[in-house]
């Protein structure tokens, strides 16, 4: 059985509370000031108040890990604490941000924490986690399958006391908006290494640098998620000081790894808050909603997908909550298993439920009025950020098959 401390009981209280104060009746206000901004990457007012009310109430930097507590006024939170709060933000699609606890800020956070200089975390970190800044992660190519992260191209060379970069990378999320100033790029600085995975180094880039050029925001099923969207960024000649590489020459593929762990579980605690809550919609819906001369409650066919719903909703709660007691005990790196296991289930469990409820909506469900077309995006492309699911499949495939055939030979 799972038990949240009395810390986290304490924070699910008060961010409820918040929720039903000052998300939930705004939400209309938030597109309605998103749709009328002359640019839909520039922050919104509604933002900006959500964040100093959020701040105000201590509701600030939840997801910092335990064992970064120095970095949080509120002392950390484990990740089994911190699960229940992530999935309540998950019922709102931006509202993680209010709190400073939307990706890729919070990955770029705890890789700062964790890899950086003194110096860099003073630069970068510090103002991350005031909120006065956001940040992007330059990972994927297009012209390259970034599914494996050694065949990035983006060149990394020394001049001096500088590295100059050159190449393009897209999907990079949240370099549209105006507030991002900061970009971690991944690219390669020993090509000719015999090791693929000691090829790769990470650097941080201020967005303003000359050469870095913000082509164009990308679409996702047609939804460019402004304010945040996602870039494709050409870099032409970008020089930075040597000293911005992070950890090391030659560890960006160990920097990458130790990055996409806990995202990968943050994204899945979200996805089931938006499943739940298209859950609790669709039964509203259907109890009060007749067709053919009754309830659509009183069907069998809408009964069996609610049935079928709620337990797939608790069954990836449990597997969400195990991973997060392992990664807790020993580690993200040591509960990869788990990490790809839920990676590979939730979100397409959660895609397939939020579908069931958009249908239960009539064509209703397809549109803007209500949350699930987007929270429906949002699950399916969960299943190629951080890696695609046949990516995990084959990785945690091969380590089970070798962990029962060790055993039983």
């Amino acid at each position: 059985m799972f038990e949240y401390s009395k810390k986290s009981q304490a924070f699910q209280k008060q961010l409820g509370s918040f929720m039903d104060q000052h998300v939930y009746p705004n939400e209309h206000v938030y597109e309605e000031q998103l749709n009328n901004s002359k640019d839909r990457f520039s922050s919104l007012p509604l933002m900006d108040e959500l964040k100093d009310k959020a701040r105000e109430a201590g509701l600030w930097n939840l997801f910092i890990p335990l064992k970064y507590a120095e970095f949080s006024d509120h002392g950390g939170l484990s990740n089994i604490d911190y699960y229940p709060l992530a999935e309540m933000m998950g019922r709102v699609r931006w509202s993680a941000e209010a709190f400073n606890c939307s990706a890729p800020d919070t990955g770029n956070m705890e890789v700062l924490m964790k890899y950086a200089t003194p110096a860099q975390q003073a630069e970068w970190l510090l103002p991350l986690l005031d909120g006065k800044i956001r940040s992007s992660y330059a990972m994927t190519e297009p012209q390259v399958a970034s599914s494996d992260a050694t065949n990035i191209e983006l060149q990394i060379t020394r001049d001096g006391d500088n590295l100059v970069l050159n190449g393009r990378k897209w999907w990079t999320t949240g370099a549209p908006n105006e507030y991002a100033q900061l970009i971690i790029v991944m690219g390669k600085t020993d090509p000719s290494n015999a090791d693929r995975h000691k090829q790769q180094s990470q650097v941080l880039v201020p967005k303003n640098t000359p050469g870095v050029d913000v082509i164009r925001s990308l679409t996702t099923l047609g939804y460019d998620h402004a304010p945040r969207g996602h870039a494709e960024i050409q870099f032409t000649n970008v020089r930075v000081p040597a000293v911005n590489m992070l950890l090391g020459e030659n560890r960006g593929f160990e920097i990458a790894q130790g990055r996409l762990g806990p995202g990968r579980m943050h994204h899945c605690m979200r996805l089931i808050g938006a499943a739940q809550r298209a859950l609790e919609f669709a039964c509203e819906r259907v109890a009060f909603r007749s067709a053919f001369g009754r309830e659509l409650s009183k069907n069998q066919s809408v009964r069996e997908d609610i049935a079928k719903s709620f337990s797939e909703i608790e069954m990836a709660r449990l597997l969400v909550l195990k991973t997060c007691e392992e990664m807790d005990r020993v580690g993200a790196q040591a509960a990869r298993d788990m990490i790809a296991a839920s990676k590979i289930s939730v979100p397409t469990m959660m895609q397939t439920i939020i579908d069931r409820c958009i249908q239960m909506h009539g064509a209703g469900g397809l549109s803007g009025d209500y949350f699930m077309a987007e929270a429906f995006n949002y699950a399916r492309y969960c299943r190629l950020a951080d890696g695609p699911d046949q990516v995990h499949q084959m990785a945690l495939g091969k380590r089970i098959i070798q962990r029962f055939s060790v055993e039983s030979a």
